[in-house]
């Protein structure tokens, strides 16, 4: 076990690290009970805890999105395209159930449904043309659902008398919108994950910050006039100090052209 996957867990006394694992299902536990949602409350699920506590855990390994990258398509077409003239129930098996796992954790941990997992990058933007195309909340989760739904059915010729992963991907696909409401919920509750904010509102963020760093340093060039006014005041007759203020109001007034002050003897 590599150091990326352990943790510390705070506050404690106790310094020994433990498995990342251990926290993934902790918080998914408590996230569970926090939203009414608890294990085995309509039917028995502590097998998809226990799947998706190490689905979220691999993510924390690069070498685990590598392997799922051949397998992601962002689209139905391209996954339908991709096996329309394939016969291999593996390949099936591994393009439905991949998907659908990134589907899960880009819904309801980054609450991006156009996250570019593999690529850690989300989508560019999209143009006026297909803005209108784009897919809606309900239609990700109904891939998501279908995804599953599909990767159970090939699950069954691929894991034969092993029907413990056939069985977890069927209560996926049947309580998907359940379970991204707990991932949703552990979200902001544990991993406090942020909303990436869009482009807009970053423009508008920038403009607040500027305008206070502008009215600060307006601030500070007045503090600065007003020093040198008293010391002009002390010593009227020099004329470099006079020179500094004048230079001083000119500064300031390119950034607040209301400002007034007359500069004595000019």
């Amino acid at each position: 076990m590599t150091a990326r996957e352990h943790y510390l867990e705070l506050p404690t006394s106790d310094r020994d690290l433990r498995p990342t694992y251990l926290f993934m299902m902790k918080c998914l536990l408590y996230s569970r009970m926090e939203t009414g949602l608890v294990s085995n409350k309509d039917y028995y699920d502590e097998d998809v805890n226990v799947y998706i506590a190490h689905l979220l855990n691999s993510f924390i390994q690069p070498e685990f999105i590598e392997r799922a990258r051949p397998y992601l398509s962002k689209y139905d077409t391209e996954v339908f395209h991709r096996l329309s003239d394939s016969r291999d129930a593996r390949l099936k098996y591994m393009l439905y159930k991949t998907n659908a796992d990134f589907l899960l954790v880009s819904l309801g941990i980054f609450d991006n449904p156009d996250l570019h997992l593999a690529d850690g990058l989300p989508s560019p933007p999209a143009t006026p043309e297909r803005l209108h195309l784009r897919p809606s909340e309900e239609a990700h989760i109904g891939r998501g659902r279908t995804y599953y739904r599909f990767a159970y059915s090939y699950s069954q010729q691929l894991h034969g008398r092993n029907q413990a992963v056939s069985e977890v991907l069927e209560k996926l696909s049947q309580g998907f919108d359940k379970y991204l409401r707990i991932l949703a919920h552990m979200r902001g509750e544990y991993l406090d994950l942020l909303r990436r904010l869009s482009r807009g509102e970053i423009y508008h963020l920038e403009r607040v910050v500027n305008e206070s760093q502008r009215e600060q340093d307006v601030r500070s060039k007045q503090d600065r006039l007003l020093d040198l006014y008293l010391e002009w005041k002390q010593a009227p007759l020099d004329g470099e100090l006079r020179n500094r203020m004048q230079q001083l109001v000119t500064e300031i007034r390119e950034m607040d052209p209301e400002f007034r002050f007359d500069v004595p003897g000019l």
